[in-house]
């Protein structure tokens, strides 16, 4: 559905920058970046759609794995691990200059609760209480952040 909205957008766009050729005013300033504008629109939107006809295809295999069934900790790409639960506590140490800072988040998912060590200062981005999915990744031998959804 988001695909085909995506296509009639950018269709839109387009029949704008038809209806200004049609009826040449696209010599005047008003024409030409009006065209501009509706061009850069189209293009913009376009590719959104075109990104997200290929990510459909290219991940319509591994959407299919990474359902409600997935555990704790388990992967969802190469070198992507996924953990789910409910937002414990969430600290904040800040290193010293030239170390990253990091973040010990603490999930709890109904069993014993998982302590996780991220890059950067998740306080804001993890409220306690909220139950959540985290998606790292290891870059250096520290996990990043990858994507976080709230459920």
């Amino acid at each position: 559905m988001a695909i085909l909205s995506l296509l009639v957008l950018a269709a839109v766009t387009l029949i704008g920058v038809i209806w200004i050729v049609v009826f040449r005013s696209v010599f005047t300033v008003d024409g030409l970046f009006m065209s501009l504008i509706l061009l850069a629109m189209s293009g913009i939107v376009g590719t959104t759609a075109l990104f997200e006809l290929k990510h459909r295809i290219s991940g319509a295999a591994v959407a299919g794995t990474s359902g409600s069934s997935m555990s704790a900790g388990q992967m969802q790409f190469p070198g992507e691990i996924v953990h789910r639960g409910k937002v414990q506590d969430v600290v904040f140490y800040e290193a010293n200059v030239g170390q990253p800072n990091k973040s010990v988040v603490t999930l709890a998912d109904g069993n014993a609760p998982q302590t996780l060590v991220v890059e950067g200062d998740l306080r804001n981005a993890l409220p306690i209480g909220q139950k959540v999915r985290i998606i790292l990744r290891k870059e250096d031998g520290q996990n990043v952040l990858v994507n976080l959804s709230y459920s």
